[in-house]
């Protein structure tokens, strides 16, 4: 086996997972994740879990950037979590919400790809770092997903903000 896991990267990977599965089901179901619904509360519990496991990893025996990757993560649920209470954001409140949740999700996915690309399959991974062509070419193809995401979401909010004021409908 090429890189073996430790019993923390075990339980890590474990821990991950479900942070993916509420985000793709809440990206589905809803077009976003809201953390005021069950599945979006499953997320930013499980999230939290995610990145705290991580922290007791590390290649380089200290602080990397797969912890700076969690630390934004979580900063940027803090953000939308707060966002409603700040009233900072005016009319932008929503789409700050939103959209920070859903790069909580993107930023999530950054080490993912990494790590699975440098590891599976184990007796001969499809990358051998994270500079590998192979890596760079899924994380921009999931920077255009998120591009795209984001579009959607911002377009989707507008349209179901013209529903609530009796503007235009867009049904």
């Amino acid at each position: 086996m090429a890189n073996p896991l430790s019993v923390l990267g075990i339980i890590h990977t474990l821990v991950s997972v479900p942070p993916i599965v509420f985000g793709v089901w809440a990206f589905v179901r809803d077009g976003r994740i809201d953390p005021g619904t069950r599945v979006g509360k499953a997320y930013v519990a499980s999230m939290v879990a995610s990145v705290v496991t991580s922290f007791g990893l590390s290649s380089t025996g200290g602080f990397n950037p797969g912890h700076a990757l969690g630390l934004v993560a979580l900063l940027l649920m803090a953000v939308g979590a707060a966002a409603p209470g700040l009233g900072v954001f005016g009319r932008a409140t929503e789409y700050v919400r939103t959209l920070t949740y859903s790069a909580s999700f993107m930023v999530l996915l950054l080490p993912g790809i990494n790590e699975t690309l440098t590891r599976l399959p184990a007796d001969k991974p499809l990358a051998d770092s994270p500079q590998s062509p192979v890596v760079q070419a899924a994380l921009a193809t999931l920077l255009g997903l998120f591009l795209c995401g984001a579009t959607y979401q911002v377009l989707r909010l507008r349209a179901r903000k013209y529903d609530h004021v009796g503007g235009l409908s867009h049904r």
